[in-house]
């Protein structure tokens, strides 16, 4: 199995900064692409960051300038530095990665339980 362990959720005032960890461990053999999504109260999930093994990222529009994926592949860890963080932020976020457990399995999709923001005006 391939268990994913959120750390650094809690709650900020508005402007201030958030820093998510995520990482991933078991039977791990590669993992190319990492991200975070996120489900606001209410509302359906949506992707927030999306970082592939060649560090190509990709941002929400509502995300941009402020938030900064990364990653650490010796560690397999993914990160999302959230800067200028709003009340709309607020919302419960997961990290998942697409990995292979063995060089002879397909790859799959894994997520982590969710780790809360919440940001306050």
């Amino acid at each position: 199995q391939v268990q994913l362990v959120e750390s650094g959720g809690g709650s900020v005032q508005a402007g201030e900064s958030l820093r998510l960890s995520c990482a991933a461990s078991g039977s791990i053999f590669s993992i190319n692409t990492m991200g975070w999504y996120r489900r606001a109260p209410g509302k359906q999930r949506e992707l927030v960051a999306t970082i592939t093994s060649q560090s190509n990222t990709n941002y929400a529009n509502s995300v941009k300038g402020r938030f900064t994926i990364s990653r650490d592949n010796p560690k397999n860890t993914v990160y999302l530095q959230m800067n200028s963080l709003k009340p709309e932020d607020t919302a419960v976020y997961y990290c998942t990665v697409n990995a292979k457990r063995f060089s002879f399995t397909t790859w799959a999709s894994y997520w982590g339980q969710g780790t809360q923001v919440t940001v306050s005006s």
